[in-house]
Order: structure tokens, then sequence, then C-alpha cells
């Protein structure tokens, strides 16, 4: 038998006084089933849509749309200790950052909760479900509209489906860490998930992602995190894609051959959606405001392709990985993917923030030994 026709009813809700009402049985130490439907359109932010509850065998659906979320959701959320259990959470959780700043208290993330019970990297909620469950979810509404009003009701079934059974996977999935002993690793793992989401700014360092300026003289590669960190900044202020300012490209070219004039840096971005007049005025000031030496001693130095010395002590690196994942029944990108291995042996040692923690405890000592030198 399908999930769907087993399917329990979910009242609409689009008025404060009853989400309120919906959430006051929540108390400090229950269990809350959480996900979202959200759209990325135009926007730098996803939009969200739709908000479906979980909680004692009850069910909702909120429409964000027209419930000012934020002071109801933040007292029961946020500030007692409710467990919430998302799967694949790191959207969801930018989608509701207007409203939840920081978060859930205790996020419980399922996907990240299967990786670390032997289910495999990125399993997918549906193959989640089936596995554990034994329900077929079905896949009909997946790229659905649901920004659009009245949802239909097949919407609107799916929707509640995607929280139906977050509390029997939670279940499961708890009673496996708890045999494997990885319960502190999987809170710590959902913990950096929250603190990634929340981040207001955007990557502090965004020029590391640029391999083909590795060769550059360090003052250029200060002058594309200019561009970078100012393109980030303008898209979160005018809630546009970053690519409707500039593409990586145009950061590119632009760093390394500053357009005389603003004719010259018109033509050179030529496309862009949202690069208006003011945009590029202000872009062209930036481009030609002097690098200083605190410019260039903030900027993280860009990581080239690895050769040589290098790229063998990576591979040995991996291998290590690879026959330690498999003595801890991981699967080996969770526990180091070969970009962060990169960065540790192309920085000279310098340990990486993606292994701090219980990833440190397990790994430090095996990947210091084989760094090259």
């Amino acid at each position: 038998m399908s999930s769907s026709e087993l399917a329990p009813a979910a009242p609409w809700i689009e008025h404060r006084d009853d989400l309120a009402a919906w959430l006051a049985p929540v108390k400090a130490g229950d269990i809350v089933g959480l996900d979202t439907e959200f759209m990325r359109r135009n926007t730098f932010y996803p939009q969200l849509a739709l908000l479906q509850l979980a909680h004692d065998g009850r069910y909702a659906l909120i429409d964000p749309l027209a419930v000012p979320l934020g002071e109801v959701l933040r007292p029961v959320f946020a500030e007692q200790p409710v467990t919430t259990v998302m799967h694949s959470a790191g959207e969801d959780l930018e989608a509701m950052a207007p409203f939840l700043p920081d978060g859930p208290h205790t996020l419980f993330d399922t996907q990240i909760a299967a990786a670390f019970v032997g289910m495999g990297l990125g399993i997918s909620y549906r193959a989640l479900v089936a596995e554990l469950v034994g329900a077929e979810l079905d896949k009909g509404e997946t790229r659905s509209d649901w920004l659009q009003r009245p949802l239909t009701e097949s919407q609107k079934l799916y929707a509640t489906l995607d929280v139906v059974h977050l509390h029997p996977v939670h279940a499961i999935l708890t009673e496996r860490l708890e045999e494997r002993g990885r319960g502190a690793w999987h809170a710590e793992d959902c913990a950096r998930m929250k603190r990634r989401a929340s981040q207001r700014e955007g990557d502090p360092q965004p020029q590391r992602g640029f391999k083909p300026a590795a060769d550059w003289p360090r003052e250029r590669q200060a002058l594309l995190r200019r561009i970078l960190r100012w393109r980030e900044t303008t898209a979160r202020a005018l809630d546009k894609p970053r690519s409707w300012l500039l593409e990586d490209q145009h950061a590119l070219d632009l760093a390394g051959k500053l357009p005389a004039d603003l004719g010259k840096l018109e033509e050179v971005t030529r496309g862009t959606r949202a690069l208006r007049a003011p945009q590029r005025e202000e872009l062209f000031a930036l481009l030609h405001r002097p690098v200083e030496v605190a410019d260039i001693e903030a900027t993280a130095a860009i990581v080239g392709h690895p050769a040589g010395d290098a790229k063998r002590a990576i591979n040995e690196m991996r291998s290590a990985v690879d026959t330690l994942a498999s003595h801890l029944d991981l699967p080996p990108g969770l526990l180091c993917s070969r970009r962060t291995m990169e960065e540790y042996v192309m920085t000279g040692g310098e340990w990486p923030e993606a292994l701090e923690g219980w990833r440190k405890e397990v790994l430090h000592d095996r990947l210091a030994a084989l760094l090259p030198g």
C-alpha cells in the first residue's frame, strides 16, 4: 500500500492564532518533524512557500505568505530544547533564516544520521522512507509551483507525506546511532550545519574557489576577493542571484584587467541583469581603490592544482581516509573530502576548519604524518 493511501489530514493554517494554538502542546523535550517547500526564481534568498509540521500524531500545513512566522516559531523551536527532525536541512534552514535566524534549538538531520549508520552519503528522503518504513512516496509534485494559491489537493498531500514519516525514521535512526556510538558525532555535524546556514555574510575567503587565479600575484588575488565579497554583499542586499550582478568569469576578467572607464566596465559586464548604474559606479570605484598591505594580509592564498610531492601526499591521505572509513563503517566523503585534503596539503599543513571536532580526533595524527617534507 502506498503511503498516499494512509496520509492523515493536515489543517491549512493561515492565521497567527491558529498556528499558535497548534503549537501550544509542544513542550521542552518534545520531537517535532519539520519540512519546507521553497522556490528559487529570481532571488538570492530562497522564498519560503510552505511549512509542514508533525508532532505527536498531528500534522499541519502553514502558509508563510500569510502568517508572521517569527514571533510564533522562535519561542517554540529556538528558545526551548525541542528536537526538530528534518531531512537534508541546509536549504530549509536558509529558507527559514528570516524567522529562525540561528536555526532550531536542536537539529536532527535524518540524511546525516543515515550516513553515520551505514546507509550511504546523501540518501534521498524517498529512499530513506522506503528502506526504514516500507512506504513509497510519490514524486509527482517535486517541481510544483509552491507559491501559487490555492495549493492543489495533490500538492497538499505530497507536502503532508514529507513529514508523516519523520518521527518513525527519527526513532529508527536514533536507535542505530546509539548502537554504533555515533550520536555525539551526528549531533556535532547537525550543529555545524546550523552554524553554516546562519552565516549572514557568506564565505569570507571566496577567492579560494578560483583555482585559475592561483598563480596570480597576491595583490590581484586580494582584488579578486574584494570583487567577490562585494558581489556577495550586494546580491544579498538586492536579493538577486550572484550571477545577475557578475558571473564568475566577469570577476576574473575584472581582477585581471581593470576597466579604464565606466563604459569599458559596462562592455565587460554586458548582459548582467542586476548590475544597474548605481551598482556599476560602486563597483568601478571599488576596482580602482588601491590594494593595501592589509588587504593582501587578509586574503588567504588561492591554492592551485597539486603536483609532485603534494599530489603524492594527497593520494596517500585519500588511501588512509578510505581505510579508516572502512574500519569505522562510514562513507569516506563524510570523513574527509578530497578538496579538504588538498586544502590541508596546499596550505602547508594548516588544519582545515571542516575537520575540526570529532574528525580532528580521528584524523589529525594520520594525516599530519603524511604531509610532504
